[in-house]
């Protein structure tokens, strides 16, 4: 096998590897050897086939399984004699003339082909010793456990039938068919619905336009779908809905008490108090952890600078990419719309893909120079956690991350950065300051880490209202405060 080098061009590397005739006849003779006393050819005893006949029967099959291991031999041959760390998978080219390649394969010409490499970039490791960092925290304060236990009361609280009109904190029982044009459509017609008036659960003026109806009454609602409704084909259009009112309630009154810590299965209120406290906490912590994450790596980001292989660039690139199409479409927006242009845009992402790439580079140096290993217990923890995402799945999904090793390998990532993050922030300086719920759960925009172009809702609010949550959903829901907008993920992550 000869291997020639024929580019070295930044991260970018090219060898010609061939096998001259006589080499692959000596491979195509030792492969079909191997084969020999395995095959069953009628006529022939076992192991005495001719070697002309079993040629004939299985020289294309065997001359394909040389031809791989030659790929695979070069590879590995290149990779050990050139001390090189590859960026992806090579990519092998064979001549463009198929004359060739046929010639080859049937061992009466040279086998030849071109494998493209990209390799890692080396760069030093910094010395970090003298980065401070400033980490924001936030203490659970008392009114904030109340306000977040009345919003579990409230949530959870019953309603009574009331005589007369429905007004605003109202729950109106109701069936509704839907038309646009005259015609019914898919997802319109209902019954049994509570609408609760004044939770903005529903399309615009379809609650609004219940206050004052009474038990027994019938109305026409006229109400128009966001322009950046979920389903497309509903969309900015004007629907028209029968609606037959069975009931009028009225709310109960909001009771933060011991019969509200018993329907949580709490034993006392103060139980209740402590646990929400817990909850709140370790939310506020997991934030103040994010924020110090984003500051980290925009301090590793100015200290880096190094060329990154083309190919991971346009490998993150993509995805990202492709999720940005996805989102816009779902919001039913345009770049127009978002003040920009798709050519913008795309620079704009291509931006925050290369710092992902980089950022992903420093840190799995960092954790193989520090040793960093994710035990396999962490990772089964981490994969039970999953699998509990997908109810009635359990085992498929188990199966499924255990028999493939590129999707269990997506789980140990994110807890192999996490462990360099938390070495990293071990070797720098860092200053806690004491800051309010709002500031801590701050937008990123205001801090200038907003993603640019699109930022438009992902969809609009549906005709009818949601199944009711789960008690455990409403925990989790009021286990977060109240007041905060909603954080967006780093663009390192």
């Amino acid at each position: 096998m000869q291997l020639t080098e024929t580019l070295s061009e930044g991260l970018k590397r090219e060898f010609k590897v061939v096998l001259p005739i006589a080499e692959l006849e000596q491979r195509l003779t030792t492969e079909l050897a191997g084969i020999k006393d395995r095959v069953r050819i009628n006529g022939f005893r076992p192991g005495k086939v001719p070697m002309a006949h079993l040629r004939r029967l299985y020289g294309r099959s065997a001359m394909s399984d040389v031809v791989q291991n030659a790929v695979t031999e070069a590879n590995n041959k290149i990779v050990e004699d050139h001390n090189l760390r590859l960026a992806l998978e090579p990519q092998i080219e064979f001549p463009e003339d198929k004359s060739e390649v046929e010639k080859a394969l049937e061992a009466k010409g040279d086998l030849a082909f071109t494998v493209k490499m990209e390799i890692l970039p080396t760069f030093e490791i910094v010395d970090l010793s003298g980065v401070s960092l400033t980490r924001k925290v936030s203490k659970v304060t008392d009114e904030q456990v109340t306000e977040s236990l009345e919003m579990m009361a409230k949530q959870n609280r019953t309603y009574q039938p009331k005589a007369g009109k429905a007004a605003e904190g109202d729950r109106v029982v109701v069936d509704f068919v839907g038309t646009i044009d005259g015609e019914a459509f898919e997802g319109g017609s209902a019954e049994g619905i509570n609408v609760d008036i004044g939770s903005e659960t529903f399309i615009p003026g379809f609650e609004e336009q219940l206050k004052g109806v009474e038990a027994c009454n019938d109305k026409t609602v006229t109400s128009t779908f966001p322009t950046n409704y979920l389903a497309a084909h509903l969309a900015g259009k004007t629907a028209e809905f029968a609606v037959k009112v069975k009931e009028v309630q009225a709310p109960d009154e909001i009771k933060v008490d011991e019969e509200l810590a018993k329907n949580f299965g709490m034993d006392s209120l103060d139980t209740m108090r402590e646990t929400m406290r817990g909850v709140l906490q370790r939310d506020y912590d997991a934030q103040a952890r994010r924020k110090v994450k984003k500051t980290l790596l925009d301090a590793l980001d100015e200290k880096y600078a190094f060329d990154i292989p083309p190919s991971l660039l346009d490998q993150e690139f993509g995805g990202i990419w492709r999720e940005v199409l996805s989102d816009m479409k779902s919001a039913n927006k345009t770049f127009e719309d978002e003040g920009t242009t798709e050519e913008k845009a795309q620079a704009e992402y291509r931006k925050i893909a290369e710092r992902r790439v980089r950022l992903g580079l420093v840190l799995a140096e960092v954790g193989e120079k520090a040793a960093v290993k994710v035990a396999d217990e962490e990772v089964t923890q981490a994969l039970a956690e999953r699998v509990r995402q997908y109810p009635g799945q359990e085992r498929q999904v188990w199966d499924f991350y255990r028999k493939n090793p590129q999707a269990l390998a997506e789980i140990r990532a994110p807890l192999f950065e996490e462990k360099v993050v938390d070495h990293i922030l071990a070797q720098v300086k860092i200053t806690d300051e004491p800051v309010s719920r709002d500031v801590l759960f701050a937008e990123d925009d205001e801090e200038g880490e907003a993603k640019p172009a699109t930022k438009a809702a992902k969809g609009g609010k549906k005709v009818a209202k949601a199944d009711a949550s789960t008690e455990e959903e409403v925990e989790k829901s009021v286990a977060k405060p109240a007041k905060t907008a909603k954080s967006r993920k780093s663009d390192s992550e």
